[in-house]
Parts: structure tokens; sequence; C-alpha cells
């Protein structure tokens, strides 16, 4: 049996227009997470701030990440944090003027800075066990895709 496999679908025809979108998503942390990040006490450092910084370098780097993904020339990235009563929440919104969608970029990078943010926090997250028994990831998807020409 012979099958073709797309590796990348031909964008060749379509018009170069701005796209945007946007993706959120959810870590549920502990309250003792929570202070440390306000304090600015995880000794790995500042939580905001390096889980922005791996947020747009997973924005840039979704083609390497997700085989399908067209390299795409991004001309912003916004990361946005909110801690609320449910944890830690990431929104990432991603433009740029290209022939294919970004939402793909924009999810990748709101993944990428909440698995940094739990990475820095998890041994306030640790219990007797040393498992994660209330720590999740959770609530991630896309919250808008705009194409306008």
């Amino acid at each position: 049996m012979e099958k073709e496999i797309k590796a990348i679908v031909d964008i060749t025809e379509k018009s170069v227009i701005r796209r945007s979108a946007t993706a959120t998503g959810l870590l549920k942390i502990s309250q003792s997470a929570r202070t440390a990040i306000i304090n600015d006490e995880v000794k790995k450092g500042n939580v905001i701030e390096a889980s922005t910084i791996a947020a747009v370098q997973a924005v840039k780097e979704t083609p390497r990440i997700i085989p399908h993904c067209h390299p795409i020339p991004l001309e912003g990235c916004d990361v946005n944090w909110n801690l609320d009563g449910d944890g830690l929440r990431c929104n990432v919104s991603v433009l740029a003027h290209y022939k294919t969608g970004i939402e793909m970029e924009a999810i990748t990078g709101v993944c990428a800075g909440l698995l940094c943010a739990l990475d820095m926090i998890k041994s306030f997250e640790k219990d007797s066990t040393g498992q994660y028994p209330n720590t999740e990831i959770c609530d991630v998807r896309i919250l808008e895709k705009v194409k306008s020409e």
C-alpha cells in the first residue's frame, strides 16, 4: 500500500493578510506557590519573567515543535499573566501578516509558559509523597482567531 503524506500544506495560492490569535490556559496552584510568586520568593527566579520568555520562545519555535506548521514571520507577541482565585492564567496574543493562521503559535506559547511556571514552583506543589495531587494545567484553548484584509 502506498500512501502520500503531506509534510507541509501548499499555501502558495493564498494571499498575505493580517492575522491575529489569542490563546489562554490556567495553572492551578497552591496558596503557598501563589504567595511565593507574589513575593518573588521562588528559588529558581521570577516566575512571571522566566515564563514570559518561555512563552515567547515557544511562539517563535512553533514550526520546530509542531511538524505541519509553516514558519511565520511574526510581527508581534504579547504575554499576559493573572493570578486569580483558580491559579495562574496565561494569555498569549500573536500578530502577523502571512498566508496561514497563527493560532498554533498562540496556544504553543501558552503551553510553554505554563510548563515553565510549573517547573519553577513545583517544590511548593508536592505533597508528602512527592506527588502533585492538586496541581493542574487546564482550560488551554484558542480564544480568538482573526483574519482581515
